[in-house]
C-alpha cells in the first residue's frame, strides 16, 4: 500500500480531491489532525504550531531558531502518522518530510486563480479584490515558508510525481487518476521502504527531543541504532562533557532506540 501526499493552495479543491482519494482507496485522510496530535504530545498551544507550520519565519525567528522548534515537533507527529501507510495527507510540508520514501506518491493540485477567487468570495463573503489579495498573500507565505526553512519552492513541479490542474479535469477525475497511480507496484510498501520511513521517524523524534537543548545536532538512524553528532567549541570543557551525557540520557528513553552513540565534533 502507499502514502499519498496532496499539496495544494487555498481553495484549489485539493481537500476535496484528498477526501475522494481516501474514499476510493480505503485510506485514512488527515490534515489538521497532525497539528492537534503534536500540540498534545509536546504540550505546545495549537495556535503556535499552526503559525509555525503555515507562516513564513521572520528574520528574527530564523536567527533564534524559534519556528524550527515547532516545525520539528510537527514533523515528528506527522511521520508517526505515516508509519502504517494507507494514508492520504493534504496540507503543507508532507512532500518535504517524505523525501526519499519510495512508497510515497507526491501530488500537487493547482487551479486557476479566477476559480479560486470565486470560491473565496462565496465562502468568505468578500469582494473579488479582497479575495485576490488574501489568496496571493497565502500563496506567497507558503512559498516563503518552504524557501526559508528548506530552500525549496513549493511551486516547483519537479518536487511531485503528479501535478493536476483542476479545470477540465474534475475532482472525481483527479481522484480516479491518483488512486490508479497509488495502486501501481512502484508505490507499494517494501521492507526496505518501510525501514527507511521508520528510521526517518525515529530521527525526527530524536531531533524533537533535543531541539531545546541542542538544535544543531546531526542525527542518523539505522534500525534502533542512533548516532548523534554534537557541535562543541574548540575547547572541550567539563560543561560540554556534561552536555554530551545529557544528550545520551535524553535519547535513550525514546521508543525504538536500542543504542545511542553521541560524538562531539569541533566547531569551526
Amino acid at each position: 500500500m502507499a502514502i499519498v501526499t496532496i499539496s495544494r493552495g487555498s481553495y484549489s479543491k485539493g481537500r476535496d480531491v484528498a477526501a475522494r482519494v481516501a474514499e476510493e482507496l480505503g485510506y485514512r485522510c488527515i490534515a489538521r489532525d497532525v497539528i492537534l496530535d503534536a500540540s498534545k504530545e509536546f504540550g505546545i498551544p495549537e495556535v503556535r504550531l499552526v503559525r509555525a507550520v503555515h507562516d513564513a519565519p521572520s528574520i528574527l525567528e530564523r536567527l533564534r531558531g524559534g519556528k524550527e522548534k515547532y516545525v520539528a515537533f510537527f514533523r515528528s507527529a506527522l511521520l508517526k502518522q505515516f508509519l502504517t501507510d494507507n494514508v492520504v495527507y493534504h496540507g503543507l510540508a508532507g512532500h518535504f518530510f517524505l523525501n526519499g520514501v519510495k512508497h510515497a506518491l507526491k501530488v500537487r493540485i493547482i487551479a486557476d486563480m479566477e476559480d479560486r477567487v470565486r470560491t473565496e468570495m462565496r465562502r468568505e463573503r468578500v469582494s473579488s479584490e479582497e479575495a485576490l489579495r488574501v489568496l496571493t498573500s497565502d500563496d506567497e507565505e507558503r512559498r516563503k515558508w518552504s524557501r526559508n526553512l528548506y530552500g525549496i519552492d513549493t511551486a516547483d513541479p519537479s518536487l511531485y510525481d503528479l501535478v493536476i490542474h483542476i479545470r477540465d479535469i474534475t475532482v472525481d477525475n483527479a481522484a480516479a487518476l491518483i488512486s490508479r497511480v497509488a495502486r501501481l507496484d512502484r508505490f507499494r510498501t517494501t521492507p526496505e521502504s518501510q525501514k527507511f520511513i521508520e528510521d526517518l521517524s525515529l530521527e525526527a523524534d530524536v531531533r524533537a527531543a533535543l531541539v531545546d537543548v541542542k538544535p544543531d545536532v546531526e542525527v542518523s538512524v539505522d534500525g534502533g541504532s542512533v548516532s548523534v553528532r554534537a557541535r562543541i567549541p574548540s575547547l572541550f570543557t567539563g560543561e560540554e562533557r556534561d552536555l554530551i551525557e545529557r544528550i545520551r540520557k535524553m535519547v535513550e528513553p525514546i521508543p525504538g532506540v536500542a543504542e545511542v552513540d553521541v560524538k562531539p565534533f569541533r566547531a569551526v
